[in-house]
């Protein structure tokens, strides 16, 4: 009994090592992946702002979606992002600024402001797509978060393809990559087991 459960116990280690390993794989290829294509809407994932003012990770993310649209990738550009505790404005107030300033015509712009989880992002910007008539978007974040923002947007019935941002800080810091890829790990299995998003 004990030799069973001692081998029990090893092929789960051995079974959670296999799927860390290919989860980590699969995080690691999606972001390797530009696919970019004509799309209804370009969608930028919000990150953190200070007083308007994106965040270097934000900046790179909005500079990427910014030069999508210009490009003619899509006829919109959405951005995301609410308002943590303590703060002025939203993060999508400051990235429609942004993209304002680098010749987004305001009209091209649609903001989701109240979210504040990738998943909450994800599910307002469905309804924004449906209610703009669009089926499908380009979706722009780092390299370590496009497989769950994709997974999402499959899960809440968008047809969505990833652009990562190739300027983020996270590209030329390795421990920011580790920790990056390891809180994406973290976050799939949470989604995976409970439906939901930190």
């Amino acid at each position: 009994m004990r030799r069973d459960l001692i081998r029990l116990a090893g092929a789960a280690c051995i079974g959670l090592t296999l799927a860390g390993a290919f989860t980590t794989y699969r995080i690691w290829a999606q972001g390797q992946l530009d696919e970019e294509r004509p799309a209804d809407a370009i969608v930028v994932m919000g990150a953190a702002q200070y007083n308007g003012r994106p965040s270097r990770v934000f900046a790179a993310r909005l500079d990427h979606a910014v030069s999508l649209y210009l490009a003619g990738v899509a006829p919109r550009l959405v951005v995301t992002g609410g308002k943590a505790e303590g703060d002025r404005t939203t993060e999508a107030a400051a990235g429609r600024a942004f993209a304002i300033e680098r010749g987004v015509p305001e009209e091209d712009i649609v903001v989701e402001d109240q979210s504040r989880t990738t998943l909450e992002s994800i599910r307002a910007v469905a309804d924004l797509l449906d209610t703009n008539g669009a089926r499908n978007a380009i979706f722009v974040s780092d390299r370590p978060h496009m497989l769950r923002v994709l997974r999402m947007a499959a899960d809440e019935g968008i047809t969505a393809w990833g652009s990562p941002t190739r300027t983020s800080p996270i590209e030329r810091d390795v421990a920011g990559q580790v920790n990056a890829t390891v809180h994406e790990l973290g976050a799939l299995v949470y989604y995976f087991l409970t439906g939901g998003s930190t």
